[in-house]
């Protein structure tokens, strides 16, 4: 119950981009933006979702999940709100900027939470569930976009996911119970702020120059100069602090290493080259916006299968490495072959199956190199980890989207001034001065003709300059070495080297291959110190490992008679039974329990030993 709204709340925020993609050029044309306001609609939310991501995926490792949860839907609520109320193309900018924002979070922390309550091993499955749900977004979005648009009017493109974000609201409230260990806490405020900074400068720059300075300019080399700077002291930064937003050691493991470079690859390619299929169906084959989202469907269609069957797989049989393989070759496959045959007047069988093979290849690649991160971190960096994966292909496509969009305005531009010069007509026949994306139920049919060869041509240079950068992908999902799916939710500790043996038991040394856990806190019952709480932690196998009685305060310390991985807490006072998962770590833990109402309000444990969450 508690993953179904999750997985709502991660269906409207992938909803909220698609259904404004079919939208855009409508929208565009009716406040009277130009294509580099075109690509800064979309830029903005990427751009604010990717600088975000990393800074919800640490708040996760410190705070409460849920709660953040929580706040990223309400800021992704209040966001859409002012975007449908948008009276020109730079309000509409600034709000998708809070939009992203909340997007940012549920992208992240629905990783996170999975991490937290599902271990590797059955992770594949709900992996593809995320998948799915990505797909079935994707699916839905372009179609009730498109009606939208031609019926009621863009603007319920933003206030239709908000009910769904308020049920996914609900939800969560009733039913998301995840642990939190409550530790001290040294938040990163200026890694956080560099960060941001200097991601924000690099992609402003692939923005703008070429269109408002010239590459080579001196603008040009302030915003990158300005953005490597910051970027270079958030490293520093960031090896310094105390709890660092991206632990930098984490990259020091090969598989994050290649992960996140493939991850940032597949933003690229993803992001940067499909977001502009609805503008090449509506302006290079003359489609509305409806035709537009039915015409994506091969795409999507591939992306849902490829997603729940490679997951379900994943979880039957333990492998994840044949699957990322396969999905970067049929993504290398399909760009490059949509870059070498798509074009205005190209037959769309070819372009279906062109679009179904980057379907396949996305939804095999995206959510499982997050799959393959977890499966080799700590539950305690779990957050970083996860959102490290998702905050480079965020950054990926943010960037994709950026240069990609200035190369589509360059190259289209060009192309309609040579193609009206060859017929003799200005310019200004396009109705599209100043950049403007044109109307094409109002253009000649001569004009019309050459706007549509010079989208079809131009958005085919887009996959064309994509695909090689999905090549990157595969190269570094090659390099990734496979490693068993674990069935815990968190790592095991690493036993030391055995002691040589002697021939007299009596003198062997005492060696411990794993460490005695130890847990400390306080219980509360309504909000009072509950004395005399009984305490006990057990391991996987139902065997007791330590016990303790709280004192007056409530305060207890529970240190283990012997090595093991602790399993449950189970809480007695006043015949009020409560259990909390403790996620296998060895070594010191501190927690706070809480005990409300009249019975048990925490998880219990069913007789397999398996927690079920409760209220």
């Amino acid at each position: 119950m508690a993953l179904s709204g999750l997985l709502m709340a991660l269906f409207v925020a992938i909803l909220s981009s698609t259904i404004v993609s079919n939208a855009l050029p409508r929208i565009l044309a009716d406040l009277g933006g130009t294509q580099a306001q075109y690509t800064w609609v979309v830029t903005a939310s990427l751009l604010a979702m990717t600088a975000s991501t990393p800074i919800w995926g640490k708040l996760a490792d410190l705070f409460s999940k849920k709660l953040l949860v929580q706040i990223a839907i309400t800021t992704f609520i209040v966001g859409s709100m002012l975007c449908g109320l948008t009276t020109d193309t730079a309000e509409l900018i600034g709000f998708r900027v809070i939009q992203g924002l909340g997007m940012g979070g549920l992208m992240a922390l629905a990783q996170v939470v999975i991490a937290a309550i599902i271990p590797p091993r059955e992770r594949g499955r709900y992996a593809g569930y995320l998948g799915a749900i990505m797909a079935v977004a994707t699916v839905g979005g372009p179609l009730i976009g498109g009606v939208i648009v031609d019926t009621i009017g863009w603007r319920w493109c933003f206030y239709v996911t908000v009910p769904i974000a308020v049920v996914a609201l609900v939800v969560l409230q009733r039913t998301l119970t995840v642990p939190t260990v409550r530790r001290e806490v040294h938040i990163d405020y200026l890694g956080a702020v560099l960060i941001a900074a200097g991601v924000s400068a690099l992609l402003v720059w692939t923005s703008l120059a070429g269109h408002q300075f010239p590459w080579g300019s001196w603008a040009s080399a302030a915003w990158v100069g300005g953005g490597v700077v910051a970027l270079v002291l958030a490293v520093v930064v960031e090896s310094r602090v105390r709890e660092p937003i991206v632990p930098l050691h984490l990259f020091r493991n090969p598989t994050v290493a290649l992960a996140t470079v493939a991850g940032l690859a597949v933003g690229v390619a993803m992001f940067g080259s499909t977001i502009y299929l609805s503008q090449f169906f509506q302006l290079a084959r003359g489609a509305t916006a409806t035709e537009a989202g039915l015409l994506t469907l091969p795409m999507i269609g591939g992306l849902f299968v490829s997603s729940t069957v490679v997951g379900q797989l994943i979880t039957r049989y333990g492998r994840w490495k044949p699957y990322l393989v396969g999905g970067g070759v049929l993504l290398t496959a399909g760009l490059l072959l949509e870059g070498l045959f798509v074009s205005a007047t190209a037959p769309y069988p070819l372009l279906a199956v062109f679009m179904a093979m980057v379907g396949l290849g996305v939804g095999a690649t995206q959510q499982n190199l997050v799959l393959a991160v977890q499966n080799q971190v700590a539950m305690s960096e779990m957050g970083a980890a996860s959102s490290a994966v998702a905050f480079f292909r965020s950054l990926g496509g943010a960037a994709g989207v950026a240069a990609l969009g200035a190369l589509l305005s360059s190259h289209v531009t060009g192309a309609i001034s040579d193609g009206l010069a060859r017929l003799g007509i200005p310019a200004s026949a396009t109705a599209s001065s100043g950049g403007r994306i044109p109307d094409l139920t109002a253009l000649p049919a001569p004009v019309r003709g050459v706007v549509e060869n010079a989208y079809g041509d131009s958005i085919a240079l887009l996959f064309l300059a994509a695909a090689p950068v999905a090549a990157v992908a595969l190269l570094a999902i090659l390099g990734l070495r496979e490693v068993p799916l674990r069935h815990t939710i968190d790592l095991p500790e690493e036993e030391p080297a055995a002691a040589p043996p002697v021939e007299d038991p009596e003198t062997a040394p005492a060696t411990s291959p794993r460490r005695r856990p130890s847990l400390s806190g306080t219980v509360r019952h309504d909000g009072a110190p509950a004395p005399e709480a009984v305490l006990t932690v057990v391991d996987t196998a139902g065997r007791q490992l330590g016990r303790a009685v709280a004192d007056h305060d409530g305060r207890y310390a529970v240190h283990a008679s012997a090595p093991g991985r602790p399993h449950l807490l189970v809480v007695q006072w006043r015949g009020t039974p409560h259990v909390e998962a403790l996620g296998g770590s060895a070594g010191a833990q501190y927690r706070d329990v809480v005990m409300d109402g009249a019975v048990d309000a925490g998880r219990h444990a069913r007789r397999d030993g398996a927690p079920v969450a409760g209220s």
